[in-house]
């Protein structure tokens, strides 16, 4: 082979091999909490498994703080790029190395195609604010914040607030999904919603985002039904007040059954009467049902409740009490909900919703729960 033929064929390889990467995607995770650890965790595995998708690099925006490590003060985002572990949020679990931890939310926004959200609630406005100006056009975002924005007059998604505020399409990812477990890699499915239209950069198709979440040891379901996700994830929280209360009433397993069937019903109404939502995503997929069962055997909101009706203390001190820094949605979202639909002139068509906000807010007693719905 003659030297101007190994220059073309090493032009031709250049070329190709920049190409390659130029089409690669590049992924980001805004939040470092135990949640969005297990998550950029998820995303560094795939994107290691998935080369011809994504660059390696998976950066995850983390909160500067100082924390103490072998007897030093250390910033904590020093001690995750040195040992590749969350030692406040996520004590135990091993991320991968092409995991970078980045205190720079605004350098995160700028290199990411695929921006994953995964903070508390409260932040997301602030955190898009910050973004502006900071953001690739045709990036889009994954949430995988759980609840949703409820006014008198209004029920938004925080996917919606991210749209409207970044200009970027999001998707939802919610499921039983105890951020704990998953990182400790047991088997438990989820569920992302996402049904972008034409304006989204073909790239991103549906099976590229599963192939950034898909892992042997949590498994996605794709769905269009973007609201029923997110909507499972918020709703959930009431229902498992109400079974809260019924385990603390002591009234078995069957009644406690009831309550859920009860439960997933509504949640199912409520989608349907105010996103036109599709009843099967909350009967069949991770997000609605399985999410469900999982909060009423053993989530917060359930041992909130049972403390509520054995102590007779109001909700706010049992959060204090029992959740160490935790905050206890399910009394806050039957609030928010039960004010909504007064608004809406249908409070009772929402009978369980109905009696939970009368028992936490209105001293309804407990045991008068089964004859208010």
């Amino acid at each position: 082979m003659t030297g101007a033929s190994l220059n073309r064929l090493s032009a031709l390889s250049h070329t190709l091999k920049k190409q390659f990467t130029s089409k690669r995607i590049s992924v980001g995770v805004i939040g470092s909490g135990n949640w969005g650890t297990a998550i950029a965790k998820i995303c560094g595995e795939n994107a290691e498994a998935h080369p011809e998708l994504f660059h390696p690099q998976v950066h995850m925006w983390m909160y500067e703080e100082n924390v103490e490590y072998h007897g030093e003060n250390r910033k904590l985002t020093e001690v995750f790029n040195s040992t590749h572990e969350n030692i406040k949020y996520l004590k135990g679990v091993q991320c991968p190395s092409n995991v970078y931890a980045n205190p720079d939310i605004r350098d995160v926004g700028a290199r990411s195609d695929v921006l994953v959200w995964v903070l508390p609630h409260q932040f997301v406005v602030r955190v898009c604010d910050q973004l502006k100006g900071h953001l690739k056009k045709d990036a889009v975002a994954i949430s995988c914040i759980k609840g949703v924005s409820v006014n008198s007059d209004r029920v938004r998604l925080f996917s919606d607030i991210i749209h409207e505020r970044t200009g970027m399409y999001c998707g939802v990812l919610s499921g039983a999904n105890i951020a704990s477990e998953v990182a400790k890699e047991k088997f438990c499915e989820t569920t992302i919603g996402y049904d972008p239209d034409n304006s989204v950069n073909p790239l991103y198709t549906p099976n590229t985002i599963r192939s950034l979440f898909n892992r042997p040891y949590f498994r996605v379901q794709m769905v269009k039904d973007v609201p029923g996700v997110a909507l499972g994830g918020a709703l959930k929280n009431i229902v498992a007040v109400a079974a809260g209360i019924i385990d603390g009433l002591e009234l078995g397993d069957n009644t406690k059954s009831a309550i859920m069937r009860i439960g997933l019903s509504e949640m199912q109404k409520f989608g349907a009467m105010f996103f036109d939502c599709d009843r099967l995503t909350m009967s069949e997929e991770s997000c609605g049902i399985a999410d469900l069962i999982t909060t009423c055997l053993g989530g917060r909101n359930r041992k909130c409740a049972v403390a509520f009706v054995k102590t007779g203390k109001p909700m706010h001190i049992l959060e204090k009490e029992l959740l160490n820094g935790q905050k206890l949605q399910g009394a806050a979202t039957a609030k928010e909900v039960h004010e909504f639909l007064e608004h809406q002139n249908k409070v009772d068509e929402f009978p369980l919703f109905k009696a939970v906000y009368d028992i936490v807010f209105k001293n309804l007693p407990p045991n008068k729960l089964l004859e208010a719905i």
